[in-house]
């Protein structure tokens, strides 16, 4: 914790000189303030079906926790639990939902009542302010206004603390709803104990899904009531099996007294949720296990020291920083014998080893997993681990997991996520040849995979025209092709490392497949017709239909891996340029006809000025960062700093689209630091614009990499000059090797554009058409 107080110390340093050029000496002795302040959890939570702001809810949690935990604002079984704008809570809820869209699964809550009893979600539902409402990362605190009642929460990774702070009432309740499609509850007054387990889920689950929970009490029962199915309330009554059940204990209460709970859950066993319990919480205090979710927090968010005097930037990035910090979620638990093991969700056995989920790949293979390759490459070992054994339980690496395999999006995007953890060292020797094994699966089978989204929806097309053809009932088939061609890029380069020279050369030359489907009359990336054809009639602004959650001017730039093939085909840097120019300074304009009516994405591509950039959705975000391979960075700096400034906020309204498990977030973290991974499977960065004046990343190997901008201002947003530890570089990229051996970057800023920086041949980004590798 040493860094904390150096951090915050220089932080208040900044904001007390600002503007002031004289060095003023700091006060060891001055009181600082906790990194977690800084983080708004609220961030995105102002959204709704037709128009997403993050499309997020408040996670009360640690740090890639099995269980979050949220109040609820909504029904029970709504995707979006929580909406800033309504006005009641029915409950909080342990959730493990990674997005509205794919929704919830293993959920239950607790609600607090007095006076009447009510149990039925709707009847029980409070009035609550948020001005009496408290939100961290670490702690939730609400005042129930029908009751009078105040319920907080903290976290553990498997476990919760709850407080529920009663007036004076001869009848005060708490209740645990254990939620639909399958559920059981058992009171045992002797022990002060409430136990269960909760079935609910939306799909990817086996047959003997379980949740089992444990919900121990520090007040003797005086009234054991169960509900059963369509809310039938049984009293006196203290065993409960249906659809839907709950259980309800009561007692009397004087005006300030706390009842505390505290509550473990397992995917294992109700054995397992009490050894869970036991372990995480055990007799810890409420204040304990609050200072214990804080300290986890304020670990992992201390790694990156931000020091400058914007306020507001300084609480978006660490509240952006907390979303990355998230998901993938830890799926597995410790045994009595403390061996880790985890219920599998594709086979329902109990295995050892790790287990992660929740998590889509097509959103956050682009710059979650490239930032735990760099900030967090033990993490991405042991969840590379957890994907070799979802291939070993399942025959398949996920896509798109929640818990098990879900039919979600498109790609084979397991395989830049895996390929880059192995060329940074990070997976483990035991997993290498399962890992190889599988991303080889999914590029040469396309028979037995689970749902559609695993593996390759067409693959027999794509190896046998080098594409996947337009009219052959194959929907977004050239986002297909695009997202293939560069998974078999990153394939090449596993393939490559590990001497596999006949592989590497096949697959090398199957990422040039992107080339078949491009038009060179528009340009763009075209769907093609089987008989080798391109479809017609073409508009460039049809969303869907050929591509996903976009169209053709956000999907043209899809080929991360060779961008100066791109270039070539494209006549050249200066049209190059002038099309990636037409996409900003175009109007907002958009055939949303595929979909029979105005998708969300759509929409907020729509109202923020920026003509088809369509910065809320993931296929466009590495678009600004291409200007740099075309030799023109300043027009990214200028660029990235809009995106940085405009559309993103520490509030419920802070994002532009939907945040999907870290990317949105991990894209603003990459960039408001300086530069973004374009190409994970390669070792460069992309430099953009530094947000502060400077950030410091305390790696895990112990060295630290410090980015200096002290003259970065709102105007000054453009490089005149950086310099790496000492020597002057005009690269428009850093490898990763530079950070992790340590160091610093210098960055000077100017409010003019430097069109010479980064602009010679040399100074350019990777692009596979410029290696030797192969006559491209």
């Amino acid at each position: 914790m040493k860094y904390i107080s150096h951090l915050l110390l220089l932080i208040l340093f900044f904001f007390s000189s600002c503007g002031n050029k004289k060095e003023n000496k700091m006060d060891p002795s001055s009181e600082t303030v906790s990194l977690v302040d800084f983080v708004n959890p609220l961030m995105g939570t102002d959204s709704k079906y037709s128009l997403s702001n993050g499309n997020t809810y408040p996670a009360i949690a640690t740090p890639w926790g099995m269980n979050f935990w949220t109040p609820m604002t909504s029904k029970m079984g709504d995707g979006w639990t929580y909406k800033y704008n309504e006005n009641k809570i029915r409950g909080i809820k342990q959730t493990h939902q990674p997005s509205p869209w794919i929704n919830d699964y293993a959920a239950f809550s607790l609600m607090a009542v007095t006076g009447k009893l009510k149990f039925n979600e709707k009847e029980r539902q409070s009035w609550f302010s948020h001005k009496a409402e408290t939100v961290k990362p670490h702690y939730y605190k609400v005042y129930l206004a029908d009751y009078d009642v105040v319920a907080e929460v903290t976290p553990t990774e498997r476990a919760a603390h709850f407080n529920f702070t009663f007036p004076k009432a001869d009848s005060s309740y708490i209740m645990i709803d254990a939620f639909f499609k399958g559920s059981m509850v058992k009171i045992i007054p002797k022990e002060r104990k409430i136990i269960g387990y909760c079935r609910n889920n939306s799909g990817g689950v086996p047959d003997n899904f379980h949740n089992y929970f444990v919900a121990q009490f520090d007040k003797d029962f005086e009234l054991n009531h169960t509900w059963t199915d369509n809310w039938k309330l049984l009293k006196n009554n203290l065993n409960s099996k249906g659809e839907h059940v709950g259980a309800i204990i009561g007692f009397k209460t004087e005006k300030g007294e706390t009842v505390s709970v505290k509550v473990a859950s397992s995917f294992i066993s109700l054995e397992q949720a009490q050894l869970n319990l036991d372990r995480e919480i055990g007799n810890d205090s409420f204040e304990t296990t609050k200072n214990k979710a804080k300290l986890a927090w304020e670990k992992e968010l201390n790694k990156i020291q931000i020091e400058d005097s914007n306020t507001d930037n300084i609480k978006t990035f660490y509240s952006c920083l907390y979303r990355v910090l998230l998901f993938p979620r830890k799926f597995y638990e410790y045994n009595k014998n403390n061996q880790i093991v985890h219920y599998s969700p594709y086979n329902g056995k109990i295995l050892p080893g790790y287990m992660f989920t929740d998590n889509g790949f097509w959103d956050t293979f682009r710059a979650v997993y490239p930032f735990f390759n760099m900030m967090y490459p033990e993490l991405n070992s042991n969840i590379v681990e957890g994907l070799a054994n979802t291939y070993k339980e399942s025959g398949w690496l996920p896509e798109w997991a929640s818990p098990g395999h879900r039919n979600c999006m498109i790609g084979s995007n397991s395989a830049p996520i895996v390929v880059d953890a192995f060329l940074k060292g990070n997976v483990k020797d035991k997993d290498v040849k399962t890992i190889f094994e599988a991303i080889l699966k999914n590029a040469e089978v396309e028979e037995g995979r689970p749902v559609k989204s695993v593996g390759r929806e067409g693959l027999n097309y794509y190896n046998t025209l080098g594409y996947v053809p337009y009219n052959v009932g194959v929907n977004e088939n050239v986002a297909r092709t695009l997202e293939y061609a560069y998974a078999d890029f990153t394939i090449a380069k596993m393939a490559e490392k590990l001497g596999k020279t006949e592989v590497a050369n096949t697959y090398f030359k199957k990422s040039l497949n992107y080339k078949n489907v491009f038009d060179s009359s528009t340009n763009l990336m075209r769907g093609k017709n089987k008989d080798g054809t391109f479809q017609s009639p073409f508009n460039p602004l049809k969303w869907g239909d050929a591509f996903t959650e976009g169209n053709s001017l956000h999907y043209t730039w899809s080929v991360f891996h060779d961008v100066q093939g791109l270039i070539n085909l494209m006549g050249g840097k200066n049209d190059f340029i002038a099309q990636l120019d037409g996409v900003f300074t175009m109007p907002p304009d958009f055939d949303d006809s595929y979909y029979g009516g105005t998708i969300h994405e759509i929409r907020e591509m729509q109202i923020v000025n920026m003509g088809n950039y369509a910065h809320g959705n993931q296929p466009i975000q590495h678009m600004i960062y291409l200007y740099n391979h075309a030799g023109v960075p300043y027009k990214t700096q200028e660029k990235i700093r809009d995106v940085l400034t405009k559309l993103y906020s520490a509030t419920p309204d802070g994002y532009c689209g939907d945040e999907d498990n870290g990317q949105t977030s991990a894209w603003y973290v990459f960039s408001a630091l300086g530069f973004y991974p374009v190409t994970p499977a390669t070792d460069q960065y992309i430099i953009g614009s530094p947000l502060f004046k400077k950030a410091t990343l305390n790696l895990e190997n112990g060295h630290t990499f410090t980015i200096n901008a002290p003259n970065n201002s709102k105007k000054n947003y453009y490089i005149k000059a950086t310099t790496l530890n000492g020597k002057t570089t005009s690269h428009n990229f850093i490898n990763y090797d530079a950070i992790q051996n340590g160091g610093e970057i210098n960055f000077e800023m100017t409010n003019m554009p430097n069109k010479n920086w980064g602009s010679k041949t040399e100074d350019l980004p990777y692009s596979l058409s410029k290696t030797n590798k192969l006559k491209l």
